[in-house]
C-alpha cells in the first residue's frame, strides 16, 4: 500500500468508471458485434480504448468501432465469458493463424481435398 493517497489515484484493483469507450467491433448478419480479446495469459477480455486515435495506433486506422459505456460493454461482454475489461491496451500480437504460407495479411486457402494443416506445414496436396 501506498503511504501518500492521492484523491485521483484509485487503487489498482478498484474498478473505476472509464467512460464512453471506442470498442472494435466487426460487422455481422443483422447488427454490430463486439470483438473480444486474449490476455497474454489467455483469460479472455473486452477492449475499449478512452480515444479513437489510441484504437487506431493499436489496431489499425481500418478497425471499425462503436461507442459504448463501460457499463454497457461489461454487460455484454460478461455472458459471453470474458469478465475482464481492459482499457488502452498498447501492444497486440499478430494473429495466431498467419502463416509463413504468403506474406502478412495473405489469408492460406486450402485447396480442394485438404486440411489446413497440410497446407501450413507445406507439405504438397
Amino acid at each position: 500500500m501506498c503511504l501518500f493517497r492521492y484523491d485521483d489515484d484509485p487503487e489498482p484493483e478498484e474498478r473505476v468508471p472509464a467512460g464512453p469507450l471506442y470498442v472494435p467491433a466487426r460487422p455481422g448478419a443483422a447488427q454490430v458485434v463486439v470483438r473480444l480479446f486474449r490476455t497474454p495469459l489467455g483469460a479472455r477480455t473486452a477492449v475499449g480504448f478512452t480515444t479513437a486515435e489510441r484504437l487506431a495506433a493499436t489496431l489499425g486506422p481500418e478497425q471499425p468501432w462503436i461507442r459504448l459505456s463501460e457499463t454497457a460493454l461489461r454487460a455484454m461482454a460478461g455472458p459471453l465469458g470474458a469478465p475482464l475489461l481492459t482499457v488502452d491496451p498498447t501492444l497486440t500480437a499478430p494473429s495466431a493463424t498467419r502463416t509463413a504460407a504468403g506474406p502478412v495479411g495473405t489469408p492460406v486457402v486450402a485447396a480442394p481435398g485438404t486440411s489446413a494443416r497440410t497446407v501450413r506445414k507445406g507439405v504438397a496436396p
